[in-house]
């Protein structure tokens, strides 16, 4: 491969891309509501409000706004080298190309660790929550406690996974349109939630109804470092999972621009939504620790739940079936990204190349695919009979290796166009301080949670020696990701060399436009 010719996915509409997935296939709408899906608002947020209403009080909006940031400055990275790039490796090829085949195959190693760590959580999350819905609309308090069962949870936590690998491995014009329907519900009843809760607290009838105060939205309110730190780790939480948008690039309609315009335009979605529901959260309910309050830590696993009867009254379980709906329908396109992250090393002999197999009928990664689904399904199934504490110790590695993978982009798009930085303003920005300082805090995130999770209190308490839990697992992932990657560059060293997959700087236009007139 050339050293300054990266490789393009075809920018047609149609056809097939250079790894064997269907061009063209996905829009800029349907690229958006499938990244909305693999956020799961309606899940997320319903587990995170009520932790950060402990931490910041009524400041969750100015909190939601300054984890919303790095965000934002890392998704313009990856906008600028999906421009260069279009690639369905996205993090494990940008990294490659830009910092050499080592640190490209563990920022490859990053993302698929984390999607298929949160793709048993979100198994798991839908289990709950469709007894508690059939609890509610049966009126049978007991139906709840069967997904507490261990066999049953189980048993519908692989329903859960084979239903949602059918569908990933179809064709993703399938996926599109069984998300086009669960995503619209999901906000549809999100927004009747906050609108109904407003609507009862501006006329006194909330639980604690709270005037609205622009305030609410100024972070210099928050005076801690540690609400500052929180609304960070909350913002890895509640936001990830836009780079789906991405991990999609060889299958949209031009490939160069749409992923990188569904990624912002998702993000800033998301946000919009978040904000809405705050505000009306802590207008209806207020941020004390009475039995609505959101301080209350009695209602914080499921704020949601808790509020729906007072806000919607007999229309309560449509917030249920929201949850339900949002757990389920991001476990499907979750299954996205690891499957396609699998699929270009694969491709470009990172791994064995039976990951870089295609579907002959549906044009998608099966072999990669149904592996991550095995390996998903396993995992949960071992950690849920070891201790549930211990499952949950492994979601919150999720946060490190987040930003382990994100953090490594971004100093990737940093690197990648360190010769055309200062062509232009706006590569100042865009190529530059953007994704840098978006690195920069993740990479501060990073170090921070690995700190504090040596404490055994950070978690469920575990510990092995007087070490927490979380930091033994997140650094055991690391270490295996290590010794992995060591393996497969003895078996296979083409890639290891840089023979399949080049390094690539590209040249500053400048220097194009100097050698264009010295030839002339």
């Amino acid at each position: 491969m050339s050293q300054h010719a990266p490789e393009k996915a075809p920018t047609g509409d149609a056809g097939l891309s250079n790894k064997g997935l269907s061009a063209g296939t996905v829009g800029l709408i349907g690229a958006v509501v499938i990244g909305i899906s693999c956020i799961a608002p309606a899940y997320t947020f319903t587990a995170a409000v009520g932790p950060t209403a402990s931490v910041v009080g009524s400041q969750i909006p100015a909190i939601i706004l300054v984890g919303f940031i790095p965000m934002l400055l890392v998704a313009f990275g990856y906008r600028e080298l999906n421009n260069r790039m279009p690639d369905a490796g996205t993090s494990f090829t940008w990294a490659a190309r830009a910092f050499g085949p080592w640190i490209g195959w563990m920022a490859g190693w990053g993302l698929v660790v984390a999607t298929i760590l949160v793709l048993s959580n979100l198994a798991g999350v839908a289990v709950e929550f469709l007894f508690l819905l059939i609890s509610q609309i049966t009126g049978n308090a007991a139906i709840a406690d069967l997904a507490f069962v261990l066999p049953i949870n189980i048993g519908v936590c692989l329903l859960f996974m084979l239903a949602a690998t059918w569908i990933s491995y179809r064709d993703m014009q399938t996926t599109q349109k069984l998300q086009y329907v669960l995503v619209t519900f999901q906000i549809a009843v999100l927004v009747l939630f906050a609108v109904m809760a407003i609507v009862q607290a501006t006329s006194g009838g909330g639980f604690d109804p709270q005037p609205f105060d622009i305030e609410w939205f100024n972070p210099f309110a928050v005076t801690s470092f540690g609400a500052f730190a929180a609304g960070l780790s909350l913002s890895i939480f509640i936001f990830w999972g836009w780079d789906v948008t991405l991990t999609m690039n060889e299958e949209t309609k031009d490939p160069e621009r749409t992923p990188g315009r569904a990624a912002t335009v998702t993000v800033l979605t998301i946000v919009s939504l978040y904000l809405l529901l705050a505000v009306a959260m802590i207008m209806f309910a207020g941020v004390g620790t009475g039995e609505l309050g959101l301080g209350n830590e009695d209602i914080q696993a499921n704020v949601f739940f808790f509020l729906s009867d007072p806000v919607l009254g007999p229309l309560a379980f449509l917030v249920s079936l929201a949850v339900l709906t949002s757990s389920a329908s991001s476990l499907q396109s979750t299954f996205v990204g690891p499957a396609r992250t699998l699929l270009a090393m694969g491709h470009y002999g990172a791994l064995p190349p039976a990951f870089a197999k295609v579907s002959p009928r549906f044009f998608t990664p099966g072999y990669a695919t149904v592996v991550s689904a095995i390996v998903a399904s396993a995992f949960y199934a071992v950690m849920r009979v070891v201790s549930e504490d211990t499952l949950w110790d492994t979601i919150l590695t999720l946060g490190m290796m987040i930003c382990f993978y994100y953090g490594i982009t971004a100093f990737a798009c940093v690197w990648y166009f360190r010769k055309q930085w200062f062509d232009s303003v706006r590569n100042v920005f865009f190529t530059f301080l953007f994704p840098l300082v978006g690195g920069l805090i993740l990479a501060v995130l990073f170090v921070t949670t690995l700190v504090d999770s040596m404490d055994p209190a950070y978690g469920s308490g575990s510990q092995i020696f007087g070490v927490g839990i979380v930091f033994i697992l997140g650094m055991l992932i690391i270490v295996v990701g290590i010794i992995t990657m060591i393996w497969q560059s003895v078996r296979r060293p083409a890639f290891f060399r840089g023979q399949t997959l080049a390094i690539d700087a590209p040249p500053s236009a400048r220097k194009l436009r100097a050698e264009s007139e010295n030839i002339r």
